[in-house]
This record gives structure tokens, C-alpha cells and sequence, in this order.
């Protein structure tokens, strides 16, 4: 007979299905969806001519550049289809429309878009000055050259910055802030930010004769620019397209000013380390300004009761 004592069989659990992991982990989710979808559909641009040279077959050239066949894909089907997807499947259609809200969110004062519309290229060519030789090389800028800065803003606005967007600053950006604070998550944003760029490093994005410092220092600028972005996010009441029109003026500088106005200046080297220099400055002034905040609610305390908001 057996023992009063004997107890029965533990059930047996079955692992956590796929809904089951995004809802525990959507962040992880997010970033292993973005990196994997891009790198996937970058792999035949980097194996190609214009990359590695492993396959025998070259992109086609559109408006003089490979890229836009070659990296755009790549950057559309990764951080806004990550975003889509985890949103989507973990908060449903509450999620989608907080996501869609600040990506609409284009009623902001126009001061904000005067700022950034302008100070974006001035500070830029500014702080090129700190580099040797930057004052020798200068050359005026034209008129048809101002005026072609519109056209390559509005092209950027779409592309790259409309591309990546709502995936790190619409998407990730809040849950990081919430989760780690303002200046911790956005530096983790800004390394994972910069690393999903590393297999363009192996093409012709990444320019010619690349070494190994130079995806270190886009790495390494990518974290203050972040920090930027997120003061622009914060203040301006998180609206995305603030900072779509701040990223897309960074590329709109470095494709079209920043080479006409120095020529002589080596574009692919010298333009990451101003890069480096102009927003590690504007970071450590706005990190003393806003005492570390960037702008961002402060967090509540741990155990705090949060009082319920109007409905």
C-alpha cells in the first residue's frame, strides 16, 4: 500500500509559445526582428560588387547611387516592420494608435521646426572648424546649392529617416526610458542603433578603405546624437517627426553641404569625427541644462502608488 505521504506528479509545463516571449520580452523581441529582417535583406548588397565582391553581380545605380536598392529595403523592412509586428501582437489596437499618434505628431511649435531645420546644418559645418586644415579648405556656398538642400531634405525625410524612425525613437525610446531612465536607455539605443549600421560597413555605404575605426567611431557617435534626439523627443511632447527632420538634416549635410563647402576635407573620416565632436557638446550642454533629464518626466519612485489620470 502506498504511503499517505506519497504526492502526486507534478504536471508538466510546456515551453512559452511566441506570443507568450514578446509579451514577456517585446524590447528583445523588437531588437532581434529589426537587426535580423535588415541584415537578411541587406546580405545580397553586401556579398554583391558594390560589397564584398563574393557574388558576381552588381546593384544598379538610381539617382547616381547604389544604395537606394541595395540599403533601403533593408531599412524599411526591419525597424518599422519590427514595430509593427511587436505592437501589434503584444498591445494590440490601443498600442497601434499610441505608436501612429506620435508618428502624426506634427503639431509642435514652429520654432522647433526652425531650430532643428537650421541649426542642424549650421551647427555641423560649425563644429567642422575644430578639425586641421578645416579653415584653409572652406568654400562659399551657392545659391542653387541652398536651394537644392530642400529637395535632398525632403528625399531624406522619406527614405532613411522615415525608414528608421518609427522603429528606435517611436517604438523603442519610450519603453527604454521607462524601463532605465532617460540617459541609460538612450545610451543603450544608440549602441544597438549604430551596430545595426555594421554590415553597411562592408559596402560601398560605408565608403572606401574602411578599417576598423571607423565603424567604432560612427558606433561612438550615434550614442550623444541619440541623446539629442531624445531631448528633441522629450521637449517636444514625443513627437517623431521632430526627429525625422533632425536626422534627416544630419544626412542632408554631410550628402550635399558638407562637401561643397570642404572639398578638400577626406568626407568619410572627418565628417564621423565632427560628428563625434558636434553632438558630444550639444549632449554635455543639455545634460547639465535639463540635470541629466533630457527633458523626460521624472521617473516615479520604486512602490509608488500613481494616482489614477482622467479618463
Amino acid at each position: 500500500m502506498p504511503s499517505a505521504t506519497t504526492s502526486s506528479p507534478l504536471p508538466r509545463t510546456s515551453p512559452p509559445g511566441p506570443r507568450a516571449v514578446l509579451d514577456r520580452w517585446p524590447l528583445t523581441a523588437f531588437f532581434v526582428l529589426a537587426f535580423g529582417l535588415s541584415w537578411l535583406a541587406w546580405a545580397p548588397y553586401v556579398l554583391s560588387r558594390n560589397g564584398t565582391g563574393l557574388l558576381e553581380f552588381s546593384f544598379p545605380s538610381l539617382l547616381g547611387t547604389s544604395q537606394l536598392l541595395g540599403v533601403l529595403p533593408g531599412a524599411y523592412l526591419g525597424p518599422v516592420t519590427a514595430a509593427l509586428v511587436v505592437t501589434a501582437l503584444t498591445e494590440g489596437r490601443p498600442g497601434l494608435r499610441a505608436w501612429r499618434g506620435r508618428l502624426l505628431r506634427f503639431r509642435v511649435g514652429w520654432r522647433w521646426y526652425l531650430g532643428v531645420g537650421v541649426g542642424v546644418p549650421v551647427s555641423i559645418l560649425a563644429a567642422t572648424f575644430v578639425l586641421p586644415g578645416a579653415w584653409a579648405a572652406v568654400r562659399p556656398v551657392g545659391a542653387l546649392l541652398l536651394l537644392a538642400y530642400l529637395p535632398m531634405l525632403a528625399l531624406q525625410l522619406v527614405t532613411t529617416a522615415l525608414a528608421e524612425e518609427p522603429g528606435w525613437r517611436d517604438f523603442a525610446l519610450p519603453r527604454l526610458q521607462d524601463r532605465l531612465g532617460a540617459v541609460p536607455g538612450t545610451v543603450v539605443l544608440g549602441l544597438l542603433w549604430g551596430a545595426w549600421h555594421l554590415p553597411l560597413f562592408l559596402t560601398e555605404w560605408g565608403g572606401r578603405d574602411v578599417g576598423w575605426t571607423q565603424p567604432l567611431l560612427f558606433v561612438a557617435a550615434c550614442v550623444p546624437l541619440s541623446l539629442v534626439m531624445t531631448w528633441v523627443f522629450n521637449r517636444t511632447g514625443q513627437s517623431v517627426p521632430l526627429v525625422m527632420l533632425l536626422h534627416a538634416g544630419i544626412n542632408s549635410t554631410y550628402s550635399l553641404l558638407w562637401p561643397a563647402v570642404f572639398p578638400a576635407l577626406d568626407h568619410d573620416r572627418d565628417t564621423l569625427v565632427v560628428q563625434l565632436v558636434a553632438t558630444t557638446v550639444a549632449t554635455a550642454v543639455l545634460l547639465v541644462a535639463t540635470r541629466g533629464r533630457l527633458g523626460a518626466p521624472p521617473r516615479p519612485a520604486p512602490g509608488a502608488v500613481l494616482s489614477p489620470g482622467p479618463r
